[in-house]
């Protein structure tokens, strides 16, 4: 299938840009605008310790810029992602890149600066009702203290921030726009063009020979540039490893989970409750391999529905009802505000040539978030959807409750949100649906979530783990050390499976490893949200919840998500939902045996 331009398609089903800025000439002066606030910033050096007057300003002044700089660049990343190709939104982009560069550098001596205020000084600082707004953000900024540079080693490292995204934009610009993808024969022996997107259709076929030619076509394009790829990743990991060393962290896990407040230990728990969760996902996948007739389960096996003659094709404009109706737990407001995205071209919905694959949401402080999709009519769309949307809420919430210097909420509960909506699509589904073999669907649908977003992106997790150490340890990151480390953990995570050779590679096309150790939370969010969604159901309460969405960057993501019922400092989060799978499970097959 060939894709139709970004021009051609049709703007019912687009995101409206003009809610940011109603043409490119505003776009411009917004920028120019943005350049004179960052031009001011480097006067503010020197002056921030000199009275709670003086630190305010100067803290009113960053957060003004910021603000302006933070709306030109989501505008330019925005416009490029519908249309990767368009040399304009390229130029855009790369000037809206460098003038958060610019930002960046400008404002490297605020925290060294902060820090060397007296602490005694800065905490009768922190106590005046005046800087009230700014109290957790200070206090954030003494909590790093042992990491701060001096202010001419905080300016260098700021300055580097554009090379130090190249590995990540390479690949970016490899994956999204260079790379193509050949012809392989659909169900019905037509010949189609491969594309990112009508891959992850392909490994649903019922026909093996159609999953295993999607399988091996698209891989073995990515084979064909191994060594690229492995350079690429191992650029990225060097990079991480650097700004661990200069900053004094033990590892570059450490770093990126200190950003958060969460200790490493939730990291290790996480991984060590996975490994003793294994035994259920080796029955798992023999309950696959039994319903689907298989001699061999491969990993080009894994996401076919093991439910057949199950028609759930899921339109856009019924998946748009159906994630209203499974989200009515969360409220009146909450179904309001859905379908203001829905009237008010929040989302982008269909593939273009060019367009960003996968999906995803981004918040715009005060004006709304927009949810990038792509949406190809399947049930699996429809839960993309309710999750980007989930992201979206909360952007939403967050924002609303919160100035701007505070809005923002963490990584680590970003992916929590986002993962209630799932839940809840689930059993809305599961208990709306009876018909046997779509509730086995359902069920088979709800275990696969466990399957891809708590097993699999621990395993992503671990992934990252060895790779960054094998770095550290002196082995170079060559195509065949990274293979080998994911085939193992392969072996490990589907035992009972046949792990193809070609599945050595995935690797190399997971864009979220150029963003270091930010997968587990996929994992630690899925456990938190089946918490949550459980105690909304069997509560028919979701004031914490909804409090939870309205926290933005107020506190520390474990204390944030605490405000819901969910304790990440404790095993028995991940447990739970262990157990909730091992539940399903038993579920899905006395079901299955019950359908025959």
């Amino acid at each position: 299938m060939e894709y139709k331009a970004r021009k051609d398609m049709n703007p019912a089903y687009m995101w409206d840009m003009t809610h940011i800025f109603p043409d490119t000439a505003a776009w411009e002066a917004a920028y120019k605008e943005a350049e004179e606030l960052v031009a001011v910033l480097p006067a503010l050096e020197g002056t921030l310790g000199a009275s709670v007057q003086s630190l305010k300003h100067g803290l009113d002044t960053l957060f003004a810029a910021s603000r302006k700089v933070e709306l030109v660049y989501v505008y330019a990343s925005l416009c490029k992602s519908g249309d990767n190709g368009d040399a304009s939104y390229q130029a855009m982009e790369g000037k809206a890149t460098n003038l958060y560069v610019s930002f960046s550098t400008a404002v490297s001596f605020f925290d060294p600066e902060v820090l060397s205020i007296d602490p005694a000084t800065l905490d009768r600082y922190m106590d005046d009702p005046s800087l009230a707004g700014y109290r957790h953000i200070l206090e954030d900024t003494a909590r790093g203290r042992a990491h701060t540079l001096d202010a001419k080693g905080e300016k260098m490292l700021a300055m580097l921030g554009d090379a130090a995204q190249s590995s990540s934009n390479t690949f970016d610009m490899f994956e999204s726009v260079d790379m193509t993808f050949p012809k392989i024969k659909d169900e019905n022996g037509d010949e189609v063009h491969l594309t990112q997107v009508n891959f992850y259709v392909f490994r649903e076929s019922k026909n093996k020979d159609v999953r295993h030619a999607a399988f091996d076509a698209y891989f073995g394009e990515f084979r064909k540039y191994i060594n690229t790829l492995a350079a690429t990743y191992s650029g990225s990991v060097k990079m991480d490893s650097y700004y661990s060393d200069v900053r004094g962290y033990a590892s570059a896990c450490e770093r990126a989970l200190f950003s958060n407040n969460v200790p490493v230990s939730v990291y290790d728990s996480l991984i060590e409750a996975i490994h003793a969760g294994l035994p259920t996902m080796k029955k798992y996948l023999a309950l696959r391999k039994k319903v689907l007739g298989l001699d061999t389960l491969t990993m080009y096996d894994l996401y076919v529905p093991m439910v057949e003659d199950v028609d759930f094709a899921v339109s856009y404009e019924e998946a748009k009802a159906l994630v209203k109706k499974a989200t009515a737990p969360l409220g009146e407001r909450y179904g309001q505000l859905l379908d203001e995205a829905y009237e008010n071209h929040w989302m982008d919905v269909y593939e273009n040539k060019g367009k960003t694959t996968g999906a995803f949401s981004c918040g715009v402080y005060g004006v709304h978030p927009y949810v990038l999709l792509n949406f190809t009519d399947t049930l699996d769309d429809a839960y993309t959807m309710a999750h980007e949307l989930g992201h979206a809420m909360h952007s939403y919430f967050s924002s609303e409750a919160n100035d701007y210097a505070n809005h923002d909420y963490r990584i680590m509960v970003a992916e929590v949100a986002s993962t209630v909506n799932e839940v809840l699509l689930s059993k809305y589904l599961l208990k709306t649906e009876t018909d046997k073999k779509k509730r086995a669907y359902i069920l088979n649908h709800l275990l696969e979530g466990f399957r891809t977003t708590v097993f699999r992106q621990t395993l992503f997790a671990e992934f990252e783990r060895k790779a960054h150490e094998m770095y550290k340890a002196g082995t170079p990151l060559t195509a065949e050390t990274l293979n080998r480390v994911y085939r193992e953990l392969n072996e490990l995570y589907y035992d009972g499976a046949y792990v193809n050779e070609l599945q050595d590679i995935e690797w190399a096309r997971i864009p979220h490893f150029y963003n270091a150790f930010y997968v587990y939370q996929y994992a630690t969010g899925f456990c938190s949200a089946v918490a949550i969604a459980e105690q909304i159901l069997s509560s028919g309460d979701a004031s914490g919840y909804l409090k939870f969405l309205s926290t933005g960057g107020s506190d520390y993501p474990i204390e944030e998500l605490k405000i819901a019922g969910v304790d990440l400092t404790k095993p028995e989060t991940v447990q739970n939902a262990l157990r909730v799978f091992a539940d399903t499970l038993d579920e899905l097959e006395s079901l299955l045996d019950e359908i025959g």
